[in-house]
């Protein structure tokens, strides 16, 4: 028996994107160059064309969608970098401030969004009522999500997943200092925040593999989703591959890394998943220019198939998309083999190769 997840990097539908869906909320930015939220939706069709707003709630996923279906997933799990709120105070002293407005929270549901990771640095953009909003709103859409709570216990707790027949999944999520998340966003006995690791160290990992423990029952899979590291560059500091391998070797199956705005390297480290950064997956960075050779406009779909026994990997697929106009596109064959030469120059450190398929997608050797 298996288990089939659909993971991806950052979905961030506020902003931008939010302007162009049918319920934006207040366009007013607080950012030292852009003050107006549609200049993004500007910059983006001044790239690549026209973008029909509003956006039905599914326009924004594409040709995932298809792929989505194709692959028959039990569970579709992506890093929600946005707060859900129509809260109208940033968070202070903050640059960049995401938020969708609660009423488009639909564009999460026609994907059919199983649980989201918030253990980010924009979940709190809007302060805690924007984080009170952004709870709720997941709630009332039958959401799930871990990594942010009214106090350190919610932020701890896992999102609990289950098929039946097939057992459950508990998917925990973290937040690094590292990706720059403010140390007073980290959540208290007596505070609301989202769960922040203030090291990556031996007894960090200890420690948390410890508390996952306490969630799991006999037959559960766990899943450590980390927002960790710098947003460019594909050096993977040695504390991010030891911190990964102790959660491994601790039982965890697989390793969700993200926070870089690009892909960074895989690892298949004894039978289980590490993603060391899944790259960004829904944006609205269209026409912004700086790191072209990152190639950041590349979306990633991974479609991870788990013996739902033991939690080894059984097969890992890549399906490379692009967004335009807002939307994820099939990449091209010429992107689909950059990526594919990337990904085993990334994966040499690990022993790591991809092969690239008729379709374009890739997958892991």
């Amino acid at each position: 028996m298996s288990l089939r997840i659909f993971l991806c990097g950052d979905v961030m539908t506020g902003r931008g994107i939010d302007q162009a869906l049918p319920h934006p909320v207040n366009r007013v930015l607080y950012e030292p160059y852009v003050h107006d939220a549609r200049e993004y939706v500007d910059l983006a069709e001044k790239a690549h064309g026209p973008i029909p707003r509003p956006l039905s709630f599914d326009y924004i996923w594409g040709d995932a969608l298809q792929e989505l279906e194709r692959a028959e997933v039990d569970f579709r799990i992506p890093n929600l970098e946005t707060a859900i709120a129509s809260a109208e105070t940033p968070w202070p002293g903050k640059g960049i401030h995401y938020r969708m407005h609660p009423q488009n929270i639909s564009c999460l549901s026609a994907a059919h969004i199983s649980a989201c990771t918030l253990a980010n640095n924009h979940v709190l953009d809007w302060g805690y009522h924007g984080l009170s909003e952004t709870l709720q709103t997941l709630n009332a859409a039958g959401i799930a999500y871990s990594g942010s709570g009214n106090d350190a216990n919610e932020a701890m707790q896992p999102a609990v997943l289950n098929v039946t027949g097939k057992g459950r999944l508990l998917l925990f999520s973290f937040g690094s200092t590292t990706s720059g998340i403010p140390q007073e966003w980290k959540a208290t006995s007596i505070s609301p925040g989202l769960n922040l690791l203030d090291e990556l160290s031996e007894a960090t990992a200890a420690r948390i593999c410890d508390e996952m423990r306490d969630h799991q029952q006999p037959g559960d899979l766990l899943v450590a989703s980390i927002h960790w590291g710098s947003n460019w560059g594909y050096e993977i500091p040695r504390e991010q591959v030891l911190f990964a391998h102790r959660l491994i070797e601790e039982g965890v199956a697989i390793v969700h890394g993200h926070s870089s705005h690009h892909v960074k390297a895989i690892e298949v480290f004894r039978g289980r998943l590490i993603l060391y950064g899944c790259g960004d997956f829904l944006t609205d960075y269209e026409g912004i220019s700086g790191y072209e050779a990152f190639r950041g406009d590349l979306a990633l779909m991974y479609l991870v198939e788990l013996d739902s026994g033991s939690g080894e990997l059984i097969a890992a697929r890549v399906v490379p998309l692009q967004m335009r106009r807002f939307r994820l596109e099939r990449a091209s064959a010429a992107d689909a083999k950059w990526l594919c030469n990337l990904l085993n120059e990334l994966g040499e450190r690990f022993g790591t190769a991809s092969r690239l398929e008729q379709d374009n997608s890739l997958t892991l050797d």
